[in-house]
């Protein structure tokens, strides 16, 4: 007899039948390839990732938003405290407005005539459609609130999602809207929103204009790359798991991942990585780039812990396929939690963190510094390989 099967499952799925629901039908059908992958997904982010007090933090890339899944995936997990930070391109955070505003988008087609579309003031996202108006009011309603007091400093990109994301909770309540928005949940939720570009979007486009007129917003990227920092050290110093959800890779990816190297290369702040590491991507690791990089190469740079790599998971596959299905079997399996309000802490945290810095990072990296007078020397390769002082 074999020993397959004291090692692995028999692969013998349930037949599919009718009113089977969403949990039993990946359970009992998604057994190999990226079906496979993504039932390990979902059994990862409800059992260990969002177990007992551990820190989930989601990154956003993609047209999501323009899709609807921040109403019906994004915000239902936040409500359920199931996602604690968020890192987002600017766009996604952006044609979320649309739906706290009360705008219109439709379901439309990829296959029209963009010339056409054009010529008649229809903007298409794939095969999302909806009016150039849209953009222009959400530029108007951006400016506006931006004019703001309350603006006119110098701020992290999540206190300013935080005070553009109670304006937006306010025209909700005003248009009888209900749980709409990314922005007005998180705001709700105490959720911190992030973008690790606040230049590349229509948002950013919008600040920039208004700097022209001398409003004095401006978004400290700086305090972005701490503040994140100090969200997973909290989580770790403090007893707890830190764990990464990515839709999609980018720039996001990247800012969520770089916590770990920015506390352990930069601080010199002991630490071993994220312990929970779930992708749903459709880019390949073979072409170098960040989006497809596999959990083991970012063991390699400390992003994640060794020791649990055999938990992290890639499933490869479009996000707006993924997502609702993950949400789906985490509100079906898991009992909400209780929301971290992780904004209300973000001032002590950052404290924290740079209490910890000045105490011991600084002194464990001085002895690490790079002799920027010495001839550099030539490797085998011939490649020149600069001499460091330890």
């Amino acid at each position: 007899m074999s020993s397959l099967n004291k090692k692995f499952p028999r692969l013998l799925p349930e037949p599919i039948r009718q009113g089977m629901k969403v949990a039993d039908l990946i359970d009992t059908t998604f057994k190999a390839y990226n079906g496979g992958r993504l039932a390990e997904a979902c059994r990862l982010f409800t059992g260990k990732m969002i177990a007992g007090n551990g820190v989930v933090g989601m990154s956003l890339t993609g047209a999501l938003t323009p899709a609807g899944l921040g109403r019906s995936a994004i915000v239902p997990l936040l409500k359920a405290g199931f996602v604690d930070w968020i890192i987002s391109t600017g766009a996604n955070l952006y044609h979320d407005l649309h739906y706290g505003l009360g705008m219109h988008l439709y379901a439309g087609s990829p296959f029209l005539n963009d010339v056409d579309l054009r010529r008649d003031g229809i903007i298409r996202i794939y095969d999302v459609l909806f009016d150039y108006d849209v953009l222009l009011d959400t530029d108007a309603f951006v400016r506006q609130v931006i004019q703001g007091a309350e603006f006119q400093r110098t701020m992290g990109s999540d206190e300013f999602h935080w005070l553009l994301g109670k304006y937006v909770a306010a025209r909700e309540r005003k248009l009888g809207l209900k749980e709409t928005s990314v922005l007005s949940a998180a705001y709700r939720y105490g959720v911190p929103v992030f973008t690790s570009s606040p230049g590349d979007s229509s948002i950013g486009m919008n600040v920039a204009a208004m700097a022209l007129r001398d409003s004095k917003l401006l978004i400290d990227v700086n305090r972005d790359v701490n503040q994140t920092a100090a969200i997973v050290y909290a989580a770790k110093s403090g007893g707890a798991t830190s764990s990464v959800f990515i839709l999609g890779g980018g720039s996001p990816k990247n800012f969520m991942l770089q916590t770990e190297p920015q506390i352990q290369e930069v601080m010199g702040i002991e630490e071993r990585g994220h312990d929970y590491f779930l992708q749903c991507t459709d880019a390949r690791p073979d072409t170098g780039g960040l989006s497809g990089a596999t959990p083991g190469e970012a063991v390699s740079w400390g992003k994640i812990d060794p020791e649990n790599l055999p938990d992290c998971v890639v499933c490869y596959a479009d996000s707006t396929i993924t997502l609702p299905l993950i949400t789906a079997y985490a509100l079906s399996k898991a009992a909400p939690r209780k929301c971290k309000r992780l904004y209300d802490r973000r001032d002590a945290q950052y404290a924290a963190l740079r209490e910890q810095y000045l105490k011991h990072g600084q002194v464990a990296k001085i002895e690490h510094r790079t002799d920027l007078d010495k001839k550099p020397k030539r490797g085998r390769s011939g490649r020149s390989v600069t001499g460091t002082k330890r």
